[in-house]
């Protein structure tokens, strides 16, 4: 990876399908409404975290009970 790509900030998981849910996550990228007002000041390992956390309430959603 260059240090280029290393520098240039993670994009957002936005897929403007904003809803909340009754626990205040995004139906359409999984985010918590935090973590979306924290996402514009997080530094890249942040935002990691916070886009593999989004992914996995996706998951979790998607999968049977």
């Amino acid at each position: 990876m260059s240090s280029d790509s290393a520098d240039r900030p993670l994009e957002s998981p936005c897929r403007r399908q904003c809803c909340l849910d009754e626990h205040d996550q995004c139906l359409g990228c999984g985010r918590t409404l935090q973590e979306i007002l924290d996402w514009g000041a997080a530094d890249n390992a942040r935002r990691r975290q916070i886009a593999a956390a989004a992914e996995q309430r996706l998951r979790q959603r998607r999968s049977p009970p």
